[in-house]
């Protein structure tokens, strides 16, 4: 078998059937270095039948802007075009996918259907309707992680390093070579259905509105490429200062699924030198966002308060009515219109740019918790901009990031203060102390100022 059994997930077991395979591509959108395509080509194989890859455009997917849909069409657009020469047909419809994927099975006399893994909701409610809509096998394959979610753990876990305990334990058993994706014998696959084509990818694709984003696996492998042969070595030194390029960057591809994680984690691991760098890559790239997973995947309040840890709760209910310093609406917050310039320049950056330094994500969210009425507020708001304007958005990233923020998640209790309770606090002070935030002002506002005021105990 190619493909490693614990990636896979049974949602509608079934034996073989005279009649093609379907790769529903959901979220890793590439055809390289992908274990859920390599899954349903082996399918195929053992069919000998054709195969094909569906991608379903689902329309204003958790706040997605038209700016999103241009950049992941635009990489679609490429994935078709490789499909294409490996004589693996590529369509696009559009609408629900579980009210479309039964008829196209049907329609088309599709015989086994395989997709990706994704924790988030709306995408597991496609899932499992679609799976009481169909009578054929159907697979979910876990080619987003570099150790499967669902084999890691079984359990939404508590911490970091509690997950990381597992990874490292097992790393070595699925940090492993991908196998090339062989190419398909020709075949006349027919579609009855009214699919649309690799023409229509094309058609509603266009350039990135990102600066310093082009979209497609292409561009991710060349973004890599050179994060490793020029800011690899600095990683572990410059990655929490915003004022420098001192990040991977990687997260808008990872994000759409234009590149492997585990494609990454073999090309750092195979650097020499720069260690401490290497390992702290790893930890972002594996354990870190592989968490996020975990969260999102066992816990489906993961966008909401109640996915908080109860005394995260407790202690937020307990400071529910303390006066905040200031208050704004979710168009202020929109329009960087608060008094404290540093967040102005984050929000700014990421409406700018699509992408947010990190150390700032942080600090973005925890004070919009101090600026509105509440915690719910609090959450609706900073997943309301980071999904509208974040290339990465709409991720369990994301969602894990401002549950920590804003609510504990995976972080400890830390000493008792208004607003926040026991949350952990930042303020202007401790962002003065790590980097110059003059700076980081300067480079996002995009004008050199006369005279910075800052309130210093915001």
């Amino acid at each position: 078998m190619v493909v490693d059994s614990r990636r896979v997930h049974v949602y509608r077991d079934g034996g073989a059937t005279d009649s093609p395979v379907l790769y529903w591509m959901q979220r890793d959108q590439r055809a390289e270095d992908n274990w859920a395509l390599l899954f349903a080509r082996e399918k195929a194989q053992e069919r000998n039948q054709p195969l094909a890859v569906m991608f379903c455009l689902a329309a204003q997917f958790l706040g997605a802007t038209e700016s999103h849909y241009r950049f992941m069409l635009s990489g679609l657009a490429e994935v078709a075009e490789t499909l294409k020469k490996l004589n693996i047909p590529f369509f696009l419809v559009k609408g629900n996918p579980s009210e479309l994927l039964p008829r196209i099975i049907s329609l088309n006399n599709i015989g086994c259907l395989v997709t990706d893994f994704n924790p988030l909701k709306p995408v597991i409610e496609w899932k499992e309707t679609t799976r009481n809509g169909i009578q054929i096998p159907f697979y979910e394959v876990d080619a987003h992680n570099v150790l499967p979610c669902r084999e890691i753990s079984p359990k939404a876990e508590f911490s970091a390093m509690h997950l990381r305990s597992r990874i490292n334990k097992r790393l070595s058993e699925f940090l492993v070579d991908f196998p090339a994706l062989r190419e398909m014998p020709e075949s006349n696959f027919s579609h009855p259905w009214n699919w649309s084509g690799i023409q229509s990818v094309q058609a509603a694709s266009g350039p990135s509105d990102f600066n310093g984003y082009e979209p497609g696996p292409r561009a991710a492998t060349a973004w890599m490429n050179g994060f490793i042969t020029g800011r690899l070595d600095g990683y572990a030194l410059l990655r929490n200062d915003p004022t420098q390029d001192g990040q991977s960057g990687l997260s808008p591809y990872l994000h759409f699924g234009h590149i492997a994680a585990q494609r990454v984690a073999l090309e750092v691991s195979r650097q020499e030198g720069a260690t401490v760098s290497r390992q702290a890559l790893l930890e972002e790239l594996i354990v870190r966002r592989e968490l996020a997973d975990n969260f999102c995947h066992y816990n489906r309040q993961y966008d909401s308060t109640q996915g908080f840890h109860r005394w995260a709760k407790e202690t937020l209910n307990v400071h529910r009515g303390d006066p905040r310093p200031f208050l704004y609406t979710f168009e202020q917050f929109r329009d960087s219109e608060t008094h404290d310039l540093l967040w102005n320049a984050a929000q700014r950056q990421l409406v700018s740019n699509g992408k947010m330094h990190g150390f700032m994500r942080m600090y973005w969210a925890k004070k919009i918790l101090e600026w509105t009425n509440s915690p719910e507020e609090a959450m609706e708001v900073a997943i309301g901009l980071n999904d509208a304007y974040s290339l990465d958005g709409r991720d369990p990233n994301g969602y894990a990031g401002i549950a920590w923020s804003i609510g504990g998640v995976h972080d400890r209790a830390w000493g008792e203060r208004p607003v926040f309770g026991k949350i952990r606090y930042m303020n202007f002070a401790g962002c003065k102390r790590k980097f110059e935030v003059e700076k980081y002002i300067r480079q996002n506002f995009g004008v050199m100022m006369k005279k910075l005021q800052y309130q210093e105990n915001n």
